[in-house]
């Protein structure tokens, strides 16, 4: 990771394991996260590997979605399943709100 960064912001999770995940980095200036974006952040670990945490953007504040400590080198492998879900079910969640906020302003008109 840069020295300027704060993390990595996933921009996609291909599903073949042998592609990377795609991310942007962010510097440590960035403010709050989109919703339903995940911001990667990893350091060394103490005894071996890494610690990585991942935070998820949520409507009006951002959670920590995952720790992964001492995560082996290929940390992403580990990683990737569970970043695959959340930006699924939140692509889902979009949606779904969307078809509600439509449905709701056909009712009232």
């Amino acid at each position: 990771m840069p020295p300027w960064a704060s993390g990595a912001l996933v921009r996609r999770v291909p599903t073949d394991p042998d592609r990377p995940i795609e991310v942007l980095w962010i510097p440590a200036t960035a403010s709050s996260l989109p919703f339903g974006r995940i911001l990667l952040r990893w350091e060394k670990a103490p005894e071996a590997g890494w610690d990585v945490t991942a935070h998820l953007g949520l409507a009006t504040t951002d959670v920590r979605l995952a720790t992964w400590p001492a995560a082996p080198d290929d940390w992403s492998r580990l990683v990737r399943p569970t970043l695959y879900e959340v930006t699924g079910l939140c692509s889902a969640l979009a949606v779904a709100t969307a078809a509600l906020e439509l449905s709701n302003r056909l009712a009232d008109s």
